[in-house]
């Protein structure tokens, strides 16, 4: 499709604890609209996202997302919120899934089951309505489904599998259609947030480093950003959700401003939610984990209350406050524990020794900043030690910047500890919108998927192949005797290494030859491991990962040739055919197609990485 056709873009943020959309059209791709209208939103706050949670009734059907969601199933009666189906943070479940497939199931808070994919759709869909309708209103222009280009953002740090997760919930909520797979556009969250952050103007950042502004920056800000930006520039962006910690190392390339990604993306789970766990496990600590379990089963919009209460708190938790930060707990939380133990919360707190929460006579968990500093202290550490890992790599060295995005850099618990740590090796900069940076970087990114030139692979990928047997350089378990020939098995034939340097456009191509006549598909399993030092596909940490389908169309008979089956034609004729397949690594996602050397003719290529 040309991008002419191309009216309007969206981009879907879809984050562990919050999400939303922007979109812009192609006629003033300067303007990113913001979605800012949630119902049900707090109040006094411009919502520019929406928690990430969904509500499905008791017959599995779509009733809410987000505030709504969350007003609604807390407004419920307990018992009968009990048969509602209330899902939050479920984003954490594709990255924590080793295994995903199409049937990866997803639990709600009361415990019932679902396929995680069906969840997923579900929330993709009321995006795609709410958008549609918001540029109805604010442009009274509809959009036909072909004339949009859909951009959804995952962490870089997710693997293939769960990439064409989302890409497959894409087309189960109707965004787009499979037969059109180029409208939908994966973007990675860290590189979305990197094509904004260099385009920054200084006072729409904050600069946390310890050491002075130099290089003759003018401070009025009226120069973009990129003027501090000198020519070859490396920078890394830290972003910091709800859920993963994404680390992407950029360097400018001049003269055309493209990004060069110098390491393979790095982080992992350790976003924001671990402070909530943090606080879970507290409470399990004085309470009883038993009674903590059974009152998030009998009172589960309870227990959302106290989440959100306590999610609340979190983010005004300061290094350094002097006042301790009050959660107040659920009426019902009071009453069920002196129903369920006898004793009141109170007792339960003295008797626990947690000297550093303590108990207000208004119903108030009392947490000490030394509480807090607990809470914070094991996610922040993990956070400073990946950045500190990633800097001593050689492919890293003279990185000038570090940019802190995505909504726990919005903590300043988080904010004083990077600080601490590196702010005297490199500028920390936070942009002042730092919980919508990813989304408006996916925008850019969607109106020119070409900035990012030059990415790195994650993994190493090939496949097995025969080789001819070399006596003393292969093991003899490995020896096949075929037509009087040797043949050493399994050998992993390279398409990528780990960390290689890839650019777009880049592609690894390799012929395949159907092995009986008449044969109508090819499938090819693909291998993967983390290292490179790899000779067979049973080596210790290769693993298959999916499969590259080939459809053999029936070959064409060949001039000349009597009957129409093609068959006969000397030598074998068409049936030794050639399938040459072309495979691209250099984009977000893995792609692949191929021709049918002989014909020349298309032939229908897939590869697939969730039916293992």
């Amino acid at each position: 499709m040309s991008s002419g056709e191309i009216e309007g873009e969206f981009c879907s943020y879809f984050g562990t604890t919050s999400s939303g959309y922007a979109f812009s059209f192609t006629q003033d791709s300067e303007a990113i609209h913001m979605m800012k209208r949630w119902e049900g939103g707090d109040p006094g706050v411009a919502n520019q996202k929406s928690p990430t949670c969904l509500l499905l009734t008791p017959d599995l059907r779509f009733h809410s997302f987000g505030f709504a969601a969350r007003d609604f199933y807390h407004d419920l009666d307990p018992e009968e919120a009990r048969h509602w189906l209330y899902f939050d943070k479920f984003k954490m479940k594709i990255h924590s899934t080793s295994d995903l497939t199409m049937e990866t199931e997803l639990e709600a808070v009361n415990g019932r089951r679902v396929r995680a994919i069906e969840v997923f759709a579900h929330a993709l869909h009321f995006f795609r309505e709410h958008a549609l309708k918001e540029v109805k209103d604010q442009s009274s222009s509809v959009l036909e489904g072909e004339e949009i280009r859909w951009v959804i953002t995952v962490p870089a740090v997710w693997r293939q599998p769960a990439k064409q997760f989302m890409r497959e919930a894409a087309y189960l909520a109707g965004l787009v259609s499979p037969d059109c797979p180029e409208q939908l556009l994966i973007a990675l969250e860290p590189e979305a947030a990197s094509i904004y952050c260099r385009k920054l103007r200084l006072h729409q950042v904050i600069d946390l480093s310890m050491q002075p502004i130099t290089n003759g920056l003018d401070l009025d800000g009226s120069r973009p950003f990129d003027s501090s930006f000198r020519q070859g520039d490396r920078y890394i962006v830290a972003d910091c959700g709800g859920g993963t910690v994404d680390l992407t190392v950029h360097q400018i390339e001049q003269p055309q401003g493209t990004l060069k990604e110098l390491y393979k993306a790095s982080g992992g789970p350790y976003g924001a939610v671990g402070v909530d766990l943090a606080f879970e496990a507290m409470l399990c600590q004085i309470f009883g984990e038993d009674f903590i379990q059974s009152f998030k089963a009998k009172r589960p919009a309870a227990w959302v209350d106290l989440t959100i209460a306590f999610e609340a708190r979190k983010r005004t938790a300061a290094p350094g406050r002097a006042n301790a930060l009050n959660i107040s707990l659920p009426f019902s939380f009071i009453d069920y524990y002196k129903r369920h133990r006898g004793q009141s919360v109170e007792a339960a707190l003295r008797r626990s020794n947690m000297n550093i929460v303590k108990w207000s006579s208004q119903g108030m968990l009392r947490l000490t900043q030394e509480a807090m500093t607990e809470l914070f202290q094991p996610t922040i550490v993990n956070i400073v030690k990946h950045i500190e890992e990633l800097m001593v790599k050689p492919e890293v060295c003279g990185v000038r910047f570090l940019f802190l995005v995505g909504g726990f850099a919005e903590s300043p618990m988080l904010q004083k500890a990077v600080q601490k740590a590196l702010g005297r090796t490199c500028r920390i900069i936070i942009p002042h919108d730092v919980g919508l940076t990813i989304l408006k970087g996916a925008v850019l990114f969607g109106l020119d998927p070409t900035v990012v030139r030059v990415r790195r692979c994650p993994l190493t990928y090939g496949v097995g192949v025969l080789n001819r047997f070399v006596e003393g350089r292969h093991p003899r378990d490995k020896l096949l005797i075929k037509d009087g020939r040797e043949w050493c098995t399994d050998i992993l034939d390279r398409f990528v290494s780990v960390d290689q340097s890839v650019a777009l456009g880049e592609v690894v191509r390799r012929s395949y030859t159907p092995a009986r006549l008449g044969q109508r598909k090819i499938i090819i399993n693909i291998y993967c491991s983390i290292t490179d030092d790899v000779t067979y596909i049973s080596d210790p940490g290769v693993r298959k990962c999916g499969t590259i389908t080939l459809d053999l169309p029936e070959p064409l008979p060949l001039p000349g040739a009597v009957g129409g089956a093609g068959g006969g034609g000397g030598g074998g004729g068409p049936e030794r055919r050639e399938i040459r397949a072309t495979m691209q690594f250099g984009d977000t996602e893995i792609k692949v197609t191929a021709v049918d050397v002989m014909s020349n003719r298309c032939v229908r290529a897939s590869i697939d990485f969730l039916s293992n």
